[in-house]
């Protein structure tokens, strides 16, 4: 199945039905009356958040919804019939932005939550509700009430506790196959990773959630490689884990050329805490890999840890330090939903 992470799509909530005109016409009644009923209500667009769903593809190829309107009223008194709404089922994790892409209108975080994007018409009134000791014989009826319509943008941000980025053959796939049950196709050229994997990492008794990027590249920030809309999905990530190739000539360019990519992209990613972890380190020597930690610690001023995917070298001690940081920004969100009534909001 092809992973999609963000569709553009039309909807549109159902009109209310029209209210009806008529008067009761039965033999032996002496006294007629108006008895139209009113027009129904029209279907709404609902949203709802999913656990068995991991991409939008169900809206790659259907991007125009309209609910069913309101039916009209009847005589007899006789109300008419609401519309269908239209559920639209979206993985957890995604959110939803109008037309400008700026403005969001939901952030679908929990299973089961349900937004209404687009109401439907109220229906209009029938002659009957207009009946009055003084109109005996009301004509008067109303239309239904338009519905509401829109183009919205839907995009997927990945719930993971940590990701991984990087240059394309850095060993991230590998280093995800390493540490947890996830199969990512892993090869010998870059760019094998073409969409985000997913693997659940256990460790001290605790589990999270780890995602690996596709690779970036020099200004991927202006469409260069497969971009840096992927991105997206560390956004939520309690710590990124930043794998430089220790083969590399120059692991102090690696290193900044993802940092500019961050910086780029925005949204506080370069902010976030950072991991940095110097892989293939089996293929080094001693004395190289002290060249290349020395270096790496001049630029980042950070703790460099020597690790290799292929042989385990190293990984234990990454893990841990990832599951510290997740631990912290748990019980930070934590923290921040119990005073988000006091005007606390927690970032997206």
């Amino acid at each position: 199945m092809k992973f999609l992470d963000q569709v553009k799509i039309y909807i549109r909530s159902g009109d209310g039905g029209a209210g009806a005109c008529s008067f009761r016409r039965e033999k032996f009644i002496e006294y007629g009356g108006p008895d139209g009923g009113n027009g129904g209500r029209g279907g709404d667009i609902i949203v709802v958040a999913v656990e068995d769903l991991n991409t939008l593809i169900d809206y790659r190829y259907q991007q125009h919804f309209r609910a069913e309107i309101g039916h009209h009223g009847m005589g007899r008194n006789r109300t008419g019939r609401d519309g269908n709404s239209i559920i639209m089922k979206v993985p957890v994790g995604t959110q939803i932005f109008d037309e400008d892409k700026e403005t969001i209108l939901a952030d679908m975080l929990e299973e089961g939550q349900t937004v209404l994007l687009a109401r439907g018409g109220d229906g209009g009134f029938g002659n009957a509700h207009y009946k009055s000791a003084t109109n005996r014989s009301p004509r008067k009826i109303l239309p239904g009430w338009p519905g509401e319509e829109r183009w919205i943008w839907m995009q997927l941000k990945l719930i993971a506790d940590a990701g991984l980025v990087g240059l394309p053959n850095a060993g991230k796939s590998t280093f995800l196959s390493t540490v947890t049950r996830a199969k990512p196709k892993i090869a010998d050229y870059p760019f094998t990773t073409l969409a985000p994997q997913l693997g659940v990492v256990y460790i001290h008794d605790k589990e999270f959630v780890l995602a690996d990027l596709p690779g970036l590249i020099e200004d991927a920030h202006l469409g260069a490689g497969l971009g840096h809309r992927f991105l997206g999905h560390v956004e939520r990530c309690g710590v990124i884990l930043h794998l430089i190739d220790g083969s590399a000539e120059d692991v102090g360019a690696s290193y900044q050329t993802i940092r500019h990519e961050l910086e780029e992209y925005g949204w506080g990613l370069s902010q976030k805490p950072e991991v940095i972890g110097l892989n293939k380190c089996d293929l080094l020597s001693e004395e190289e890999i002290g060249e290349k930690v020395a270096a790496l610690k001049k630029l980042s001023g950070s703790e460099i840890f020597v690790l290799s995917g292929a042989t385990q070298q190293g990984v234990p001690d990454v893990l841990s330090c990832l599951l510290k940081h997740i631990l912290a920004d748990r019980a930070h969100k934590k923290e921040g939903l119990m005073v988000k009534d006091d005007g606390y909001h927690p970032l997206r």
